[in-house]
C-alpha cells in the first residue's frame, strides 16, 4: 500500500478543496440533527421514536433523490472536464423534473396517510399519533428539497462546492433554532413539542432553495440561464442519461427499503430498542461527516478525468481516496469508542436504553472502517465510473440475500437483543468489501459516457 502520493500537493489541494466543504456542510447538518434529537428527546423516548421513525420516510425519499441526482451527476462531472456546460444545464433539467416526481409521491403518502406509513414500522399508538403530525407538516417541504438536491449536485460536480455549503447551513441554522423555539415555546412562541421541530423542518428546506437560486444567479454560475434551457434536451440525449441514471435510483430505492426494513425489525423488538437505535444513528452521521467529504471529492475528480479521457488517473484517484478513507475511519471508530458514556447521558433513555446505546456505539466503532471502505469504492468508483448496473445487483443482493435475513432471524428466531442484531447485519458489508474489492482492481467500472 503505497503512501508516496501524500508528496502529491496538486492531488491533495483539488481534493481537500472539494472535500472540506462538504464535509463541513455535512458535520454542521449532523451537528445539528445531533441537537434536534436532543431537544425532542427531553420529550421522552416515545418523542425520540416518533421523530427517527417519522424520518424514515424523508430517509428513504432523499436516497431515491441521491440516486437520481448522483446518477446524473455522474454525466455533469464528466462534462465538466470536456469543458461542455450547455448539456449540463439540460442535465439539470431532467433531474429537477425526476426528482419532483419522485418527492410529489412522498408528499401525497406524507401528508394523507401518515398512520399508514408509520404503521409499517411499529404498532404503538402513541408513536404512530405524535409521528403523524410531524409527518403531515414537514411532508410540504419535500418537492423543495428535492429541487434543491439537483441544484446541489450538479454545482458539486462542476466544482462549485462554496454555494451548496452556504445555502444548506443557512436553511439548517434556521431550522434548529425555529425548531428549538416551537418545540419549547421561547420568546413567546407557543410550545408545540414534536410539530414545532416540523415546522422548523420545513422552513429551514425551503430557505435552502430560495438561497441556492439567488446564489446561483448572483454568483454568475454555469447554471445562471433562462430556465426554459434546462428543459429543451432530446429524447435521445434524456435516453442516454436515464440508461444510467435508473440503475441508480433502482440501487438507492432497494437499499433505503433494505435499511427502512431493519429499523422495523428494531422497532419491533421495542420502543427502547429504536430509540437506542436513533441516538446510535446520531452519532454514527456526525462520524460520516468525513466520508461524505472524500467520497464526494473522489466521484468529482474521478468523473472529470474520465470525461477528459484520464482513465488511468481515475483508478489511481480512488486508490488514494480509498487508502485516506481507512486511514481517516480507522480514527473515527476509536474516538466514537471513547465517547459512548457521554453520549448516552445526553438523552433521557431508560437503564435498557443506555444499555443498547453503550453497545450499539462499540459495535458501530468496530465496523466502521469496513463501511467506509465499501463507501468510497461505490461513490468514489462504481457510481462516478457510471458502473451502475454492477453497483444495483451487488446492493439487492448483499441486503436481501444477507442482511435482512441476518436481521429478521436474529430478532425473531434467536430473540437476540438490539446491539446483536446490528452486528448480524453488518455481515452483509464484510461481503459486500470482499466484492466491492475485486471490481476496483478489475477497472471494469470504468465506463466513458460522453466521449461516443
Amino acid at each position: 500500500m503505497s503512501l508516496s502520493f501524500f508528496r502529491d500537493r496538486a492531488f491533495l489541494r483539488e481534493m481537500f478543496q472539494i472535500a472540506l466543504p462538504i464535509a463541513f456542510q455535512q458535520l454542521i447538518n449532523a451537528s445539528l440533527n445531533m441537537i434536534d434529537v436532543i431537544m425532542v428527546g427531553q420529550l421522552g423516548e416515545t418523542s425520540i421514536a416518533a421523530l427517527g421513525l417519522s424520518n424514515q420516510v424523508f430517509f428513504v425519499m432523499i436516497l431515491l433523490l441521491f440516486g437520481a441526482t448522483s446518477g446524473m451527476a455522474i454525466f455533469t462531472a464528466q462534462l465538466w472536464g470536456k469543458h461542455e456546460v450547455d448539456p449540463i444545464r439540460k442535465v439539470l433539467g431532467m433531474s429537477i423534473l425526476v426528482t419532483s416526481g419522485i418527492a410529489f409521491v412522498f408528499t401525497l403518502a406524507a401528508t394523507l396517510i401518515p398512520q399508514a406509513v408509520l404503521g409499517f414500522y411499529t404498532t404503538d399508538v402513541k408513536v404512530i399519533g405524535i409521528g403523524s403530525q410531524y409527518l403531515r407538516i414537514v411532508g410540504f417541504s419535500y418537492i423543495p428539497v428535492a429541487i434543491a438536491t439537483s441544484y446541489i449536485a450538479v454545482l458539486r460536480s462542476i466544482q462549485f462546492v462554496r454555494i451548496t455549503v452556504v445555502a444548506t447551513i443557512a436553511a439548517i441554522l434556521v431550522k434548529t433554532v425555529l425548531g428549538y423555539m416551537l418545540i419549547f415555546g421561547i420568546a413567546g412562541l407557543p410550545a408545540l413539542g414534536v410539530r414545532g421541530a416540523a415546522i422548523g423542518t420545513a422552513t429551514g428546506w425551503i430557505l435552502e432553495l430560495a438561497l441556492l437560486i439567488i446564489l446561483v444567479y448572483t454568483q454568475r454560475t454555469p447554471l445562471a440561464s433562462n430556465p426554459l434551457i434546462f428543459f429543451s434536451f432530446d429524447i435521445s440525449f434524456l435516453g442516454r442519461v436515464l440508461r444510467t441514471t435508473l440503475p441508480a435510483i433502482a440501487n438507492e430505492f432497494f437499499w433505503s427499503v433494505g435499511i427502512t426494513t431493519y429499523n422495523a425489525i428494531y422497532a419491533h423488538i421495542g420502543t427502547d430498542a429504536i430509540a437506542a437505535i436513533n441516538v446510535n444513528a446520531t452519532m454514527e452521521e456526525l462520524g460520516f461527516v468525513v466520508f461524505m467529504g472524500l467520497g464526494n471529492a473522489c466521484a468529482v475528480m474521478v468523473g472529470n478525468r474520465i470525461g477528459a479521457g484520464k482513465k488511468d488517473q481515475a483508478y489511481e484517484t480512488v486508490r488514494r481516496v480509498v487508502i485516506i478513507s481507512l486511514l481517516a475511519a480507522w480514527a473515527v471508530g476509536f474516538i466514537v469508542f471513547l465517547l459512548r458514556n457521554t453520549v448516552v447521558h445526553l438523552y433521557d433513555l431508560s437503564p435498557s436504553g443506555e444499555h443498547n446505546v453503550r453497545i450499539l456505539m462499540l459495535v458501530m466503532a468496530s465496523v466502521f472502517w469496513i463501511r467506509m471502505f465499501n463507501f468510497s469504492v461505490f461513490i468514489g468508483a462504481l457510481r462516478a465510473g457510471g458502473d451502475t448496473r454492477f453497483a444495483l445487483i451487488m446492493e439487492i443482493c448483499s441486503i436481501w440475500l444477507i442482511g435482512v435475513p441476518a436481521a429478521y432471524i436474529s430478532a425473531f428466531v434467536l430473540g437476540l437483543p438490539v446491539y446483536l442484531v446490528y452486528l448480524m447485519v453488518a455481515l452483509e458489508e464484510v461481503v459486500k468489501a470482499f466484492v466491492s474489492a475485486w471490481r476496483f482492481h478489475s477497472r471494469k467500472w470504468i465506463h466513458d459516457l460522453v466521449n461516443i
